[in-house]
């Protein structure tokens, strides 16, 4: 009888003792792991080798911030402010190389300087295969802010590569913060699997006390035959089977099932979000948009001024591809197109139903809306796919909740007014129409 009471007792307290060995065991290896990345997660450690940023002596940061951003969208594909040539040369110091009017002239007509003789345009076309750069209706002042910047990156000291800030050999760009939370869903996942397995130990637990309460009771001479049948008893499962209530709840939980099974697929017709279809040349959005950092305006060149962001043709693939990686089986493809007149034909990834009208310009010049808001982190996409659903709802969520950007513009003012006396909500696009059925259907 006495080691009847013992091994219940014992049993009782396995559960508990599990459940603290898996709870030291968690945050035993969330302190090894803290310890071995030298910071604590979310917290921010300076990077060694960091620069200082600040405006040049002689630079308005907001003209050298005006260069950076002419470079980045233009210059960025063939050249590098460093020493490393792309496919023009290195910038690195340029503005100690070159005049100031020199480098306006080649910027703005290379082709027109190099005819004229100069000396030094002359040299950089032979030396690099006479390639020749396109020409830029960029203002002197434009120029001038290009060269500020580079002037700005070629004193900045060069970075060390410690990836993360002040994690040495961490991912380049990735962030710390960013790291912290997915180490912490790592531990929860941890927890859980922890707190599963302890519900399972106690569901044995208390199978086994019960059939150590039944033994000990069996043995028990003084129960009243009331007491003895009911100890006795057994489950019925033919009976609960047959029973009308039960069945009558089984069938309506199919019911529900089958029905939003249903709902789901109606739902989704027409939906092509995750479509990545193959394509003919194994172009790579995460190498040339990621890696290079190729602006998208340089493709497709119509994203900020038409109806539609347009498919890049051969020609801006030469741009590059002239003089790199020329013998690829992939880039041989595009020459190949060229050589026979016909045009590469491109899967289309995002197609919208002919009833709705979109404007891609409207959306990136005027709205100033992120390539990533709609098409997801495209630059790490090797192959592209539809990130989001594109679908009516969504659109209409997104119109519902984005502020219009009214500084500066007249055309809102009295806009804004009105809505301000009617509404203490954000001016957003739906309170200028933008919820409309005729905006987009007509």
């Amino acid at each position: 009888m006495i080691s009847c009471k013992k091994r219940a007792k014992y049993t009782f307290l396995l559960p508990f003792v599990f459940f603290f060995f898996a709870l030291s065991t968690v945050f035993a290896q969330e302190a090894a792991n803290v310890g071995a990345a030298g910071v604590t997660p979310g917290s921010t450690a300076p990077a060694a080798g960091a620069a200082t940023a600040g405006a040049l002596p002689t630079e308005d940061a907001g003209v050298i911030d005006a260069g950076a951003t002419l470079f980045k969208n233009n210059c960025v594909q063939c050249h590098s402010v460093t020493e490393e040539v792309v496919v023009g040369p290195g910038l690195k110091n340029i503005h100690t190389k070159r005049t100031l009017p020199w480098l306006q002239k080649w910027i703005k007509n290379s082709s027109a300087l190099i005819q004229s003789g100069d000396k030094d345009a002359v040299a950089v076309y032979n030396e690099y295969a006479k390639q020749q750069m396109p020409s830029f209706a960029f203002s002197d002042d434009e120029i001038n802010s290009i060269v500020a910047y580079i002037k700005k990156e070629s004193a900045a000291p060069a970075a060390v590569a410690t990836g993360q800030e002040g994690v040495p050999g961490a991912e380049a760009g990735a962030n710390v913060g960013e790291n912290a939370v997915g180490d912490l869903g790592g531990y929860m996942d941890i927890v859980l699997v922890a707190l599963v397995v302890v519900l399972i130990v106690l569901v044995i637990t208390l199978l086994i006390i019960a059939s150590v309460l039944k033994g000990y009771l069996k043995n028990k001479a003084d129960l009243t035959g009331a007491e003895q049948e009911m100890l006795e008893q057994r489950t019925n499962w033919t009976n609960i089977y047959k029973s009308k209530a039960v069945r009558v709840i089984v069938g309506l939980i199919l019911a529900v099932v089958v029905l939003d099974l249903t709902i789901d697929k109606v739902m989704g017709i027409g939906i092509q979000q995750g479509y990545a279809p193959k394509q003919p040349i194994a172009f790579s959005h995460k190498l040339h948009a990621g890696d290079h950092q190729i602006n998208c305006n340089y493709c497709h060149t119509s994203v900020y001024k038409s109806r539609s962001a347009n498919i890049p043709s051969a020609n801006i693939c030469m741009n590059c591809h002239s003089q790199i990686k020329k013998e690829s089986p992939e880039i041989q493809k595009i020459y190949r197109a060229i050589e026979n007149n016909k045009p590469i034909e491109w899967v289309r990834v995002h197609n919208l139903p002919d009833l709705a009208y979109f404007n891609h310009s409207q959306h990136t010049k005027v709205g100033g809306v992120e390539c990533q808001t709609c098409h997801g982190p495209i630059e790490t996409m090797e192959v592209v796919a539809q990130f989001s659903p594109l679908t009516m709802g969504w659109c209409i969520d997104c119109h519902r909740n984005t502020p219009l950007n009214t500084e500066g513009n007249a055309y809102y003012d009295n806009l804004v007014k009105l809505h301000e006396k009617q509404s203490k909500g954000a001016f957003v696009v739906a309170s200028n129409g933008g919820t409309e059925c005729s905006k987009c259907h007509y």
